[in-house]
């Protein structure tokens, strides 16, 4: 068959009048871009690492808009045949549902006068019931600690404030008066979740203790944290023997030694509760961040400081034989580290360079695991929405107001890839051994992440830069190799995230940023915010099974290419 060329220009036209243009007039000095995804070399099962979210509130999963953002959380993860996983704090900090910025509260644990634990987990079911409602699971953060056990309660949070931040290094951040009591309260927990969700579903999920308390989240020492994680385990594993457990989501990768330390406890060291030695572990977690400026009028973004992060975590773990092939999960995987502040630095998350991070960061952090012989299972995205905040507020969240941000459709675009990771190469690629020294501030980084199975081949594209300034789009040329005669022919979908597609944030301002929004502009921005298509589904051909389109990619943009394969008569 013939093969399909596609010029720039001809291409260029064609999306320009479906709106995909660049800024502008379309510039003759464009860069130039040659990636070739191999078909016939798969890499090994495409993991979805991308399928874990979470945040600091856990109340407001059960709210109006926490509800409907899990519920498209839900989908994605139905559509990828894989489930997504949500992970919390505050889930055992008292307060009876109040909640602020960085704070939330449930009533699992009090005592009575005579200091006998009452337990009640209205709340906590009330959060876990809407996750399962959705299609979502648990991933159960054992934290932080309960007023009545708090060896500080005189400092907890009696009164959190309202749309301001509440105190991470509280009351709710020291260690128990009593470890035994600690021990029940995981216990209790765990058997009311097998009597309540079965055992079948709760072995699914994932149980971790405490976060980051190599920072102001623990004020303990490193040994109080270890006795913490043996009684906590210990008493999730009497409820449910096989239950998945692990930590300990240090902050800044491998926080120093205390990952290090954390891991040779559980290989060598006497166990707090058994007195044997090492602890149960079925999972490693830790932390990954970037670091951006202002800088210049603009957001620098600062991806190496993040995969620095993960690097550095796979090394320590790669050096202990007993545990490199445990799944890691970055408990916590962001672009910078606060999602409910808001500076200058932050003014990128609106928009479409969150988008672009992301599609970029995510294959360089399996890239990294994979160098290191580790096993890493999902990075987690700290990002969820802020009830009753008005839309594009700046938070760090997937959606605002109930109206999609551009990066939820970049995990829309995750959801569609599925089977092999395909092995891809590209003229104007940075890999992630480079980004990790030196950043993304000359030349961008224009790659590809690419899947296949017998039924599809997907190809997300994107053009990243760490600068947040207008550039000249990209020539991109994608060639396909290796495609086996089972397929002579495909439907070719393209899936756009730019600033006219799939960008509910640029379809405000182009209404002139209005607030509050009438009914009609919030219907209408919900409509832009979901994922879009440039021009209709076409057909395309193999000819010695290679294909070759050539089309412009704008800065901070990304595109996946779903070819639906046409399956021919034996």
């Amino acid at each position: 068959m013939k093969q399909i060329q596609f010029t720039l220009l001809t291409i260029y036209c064609s999306l320009l009048s479906s709106g995909l243009a660049a800024d502008s007039v379309p510039s003759t000095n464009f860069l130039r871009a040659s990636i070739t995804v191999d078909v016939a070399k798969p890499l090994g099962e495409l993991k979805p690492i991308w399928r874990f979210f979470g945040a600091d509130e856990p109340n407001y999963a059960y709210m109006k808009d926490g509800q409907k953002l899990l519920g498209e959380l839900g989908d994605i993860g139905r559509e990828n045949r894989n489930p997504v996983y949500f992970r919390a704090h505050h889930l055992l900090t008292s307060g009876d549902g109040a909640y602020a910025l960085k704070f939330g509260s449930t009533s699992a644990y009090k005592e009575d006068a005579n200091g006998t634990p009452v337990y009640d987990w209205s709340i906590n079911d009330k959060i876990f019931d809407t996750y399962l409602a959705h299609g979502i699971r648990p991933y159960v953060q054992i934290g932080f600690m309960p007023e009545a056990l708090s060896t500080h309660p005189q400092n907890y949070p009696q009164h959190p404030p309202v749309n301001k931040m509440a105190d991470a290094g509280a009351g709710q951040a020291y260690p128990p008066k009593d470890y035994v009591k600690w021990g029940n309260l995981s216990y209790e927990w765990a058997k009311h979740c097998v009597e309540k969700y079965g055992r079948a579903e709760v072995v699914t999920w994932y149980w971790e203790v405490w976060n980051e308390p190599n920072i102001r989240y623990w004020h303990g020492s490193q040994e109080d944290y270890f006795k913490l994680y043996d009684y906590a385990v210990d008493g999730v594993r009497r409820a449910l023997p096989e239950a998945k457990v692990g930590g300990p989501e240090t902050a800044m990768g491998a926080g120093g030694k205390f990952l290090g330390e954390f891991l040779r406890h559980c290989a060598h060291g006497t166990n707090y509760v058994s007195g044997k030695t090492g602890s149960p572990l079925d999972f490693i977690s830790f932390h990954a961040k970037g670091s951006p400026t202002f800088t210049n009028g603009h957001v620098r973004m600062n991806m190496a400081n993040q995969l620095r992060n993960i690097d550095g975590a796979c090394a320590v773990v790669a050096g202990f034989p007993e545990f490199k092939h445990l799944p890691l999960v970055i408990g916590e995987s962001d672009p910078e580290g606060c999602a409910a502040c808001r500076e200058p630095r932050d003014a990128y998350r609106n928009g479409t360079m969150y988008s672009s991070y992301t599609a970029a960061s995510f294959p360089r952090k399996l890239e990294l695991a994979r160098k290191r012989g580790v096993n890493l299972a999902g990075a987690l995205t700290w990002a969820f929405e802020f009830e009753d905040q008005p839309p594009f507020a700046g938070f760090r969240q997937l959606a605002s107001a109930g109206i999609d941000l551009p990066v939820l459709n970049v995990f829309r675009m995750f959801g569609k890839m599925r089977g092999q990771q395909l092995a891809v190469t590209s003229s104007a690629g940075l890999n992630a051994e480079t980004i990790r020294e030196s950043n993304v501030r000359g030349q961008p980084d224009i790659s590809a992440w690419a899947s296949g199975d017998n039924n599809q081949i997907a190809v997300l594209v994107w053009h990243y830069h760490d600068d947040d300034v207008p550039a000249s789009a990209a020539e991109v040329t994608l060639n396909l190799t290796g495609v086996t005669p089972v397929s002579e022919s495909a439907t070719l979908t393209r899936y756009v995230v730019d600033a006219d597609h799939s960008n509910a944030y640029e379809a405000w301002k182009r209404m002139g940023s209005p607030l509050p929004l009438s009914t009609a502009q919030s219907t209408q921005l919900e409509e832009a915010g979901k994922l879009a298509t440039v021009g209709a589904p076409e057909t395309v051909s193999f000819e010695n099974g290679t294909l070759k389109l050539t089309f412009p990619l704008p800065r901070q943009a990304v595109m996946l290419l779903v070819f639906q394969r046409h399956q021919t008569s034996q």
